[in-house]
């Protein structure tokens, strides 16, 4: 565990250490909430168009996907296991890079913006199955999660911890929503190979994001 522990710390300060005027506020600007609100209004209208009058229970699942990533990662998980994010730890000040003299909250394990990002994501790809939506929503949640490690305020181990809440609520959800709302004719519509192709995105999403220092 120490070794694990060293390593996240080794890999944090690496990518916090490759900085630059442009990617101070280009990662900035990606880990703010706001700069994807254009993306969220364009992801509703198109849930709407395509599920009509289900589309009310649809986004309710989204609703309840962000809430429970939230509540999960930052309402629980960072209460309980209270690690302190690396912005926050004595051993690391002076040699991490700040941005705007950012901080963020005192703990940081998991990662809800990580947990967040990938659980809407998920959701939208396994409802929408196109793989033309579903490979710009990985680019959205990897530059989330690097954004989160490029400013500080998270170590690796946080945003795959958060990956991880976000992937197990989206499925639950997805689940909920073709047992209960989008069968058609009493028959579910079946997972097939939508998916097993978009768990292996999510593994491919969590391996890229713990080889990023490498």
């Amino acid at each position: 565990m120490e070794q694990l522990l060293s390593w996240d710390t080794a890999a944090l300060v690496a990518i916090n250490g490759w900085h630059n005027a442009f990617l101070d506020a280009f990662m900035w600007h990606v880990s703010s909430k706001w700069t994807w609100i254009p993306l969220y209004v364009v992801l509703v209208a198109c849930l709407i168009r395509r599920y009509g009058k289900r589309s009310i229970w649809v986004l309710l699942a989204f609703g309840a996907c962000v809430g429970l990533a939230d509540f999960i990662s930052s309402g629980i998980l960072k209460e309980v296991v209270m690690r302190l994010r690396p912005t926050r730890e004595p051993s690391l000040e002076g040699i991490l890079h700040i941005v705007n003299n950012y901080r963020g909250g005192l703990y940081g394990f998991v990662s809800s913006h990580a947990a967040n990002t990938i659980g809407i994501s998920l959701l939208f790809s396994l409802l929408w199955r196109d793989w033309c939506a579903t490979l710009p929503l990985i680019v959205f949640t990897i530059l989330n999660c690097y954004s989160r490690m490029y400013l500080g305020v998270h170590y690796p181990l946080d945003i795959l911890g958060g990956l991880c809440v976000g992937t197990l609520v989206a499925l639950g959800l997805y689940y909920l929503l073709e047992r209960f709302v989008l069968k058609q004719g009493g028959k579910q519509e079946g997972l097939g190979k939508w998916h097993w192709s978009i768990l292996g995105t999510v593994l491919g999403t969590l391996l890229a994001c713990a080889l990023l220092p490498l």
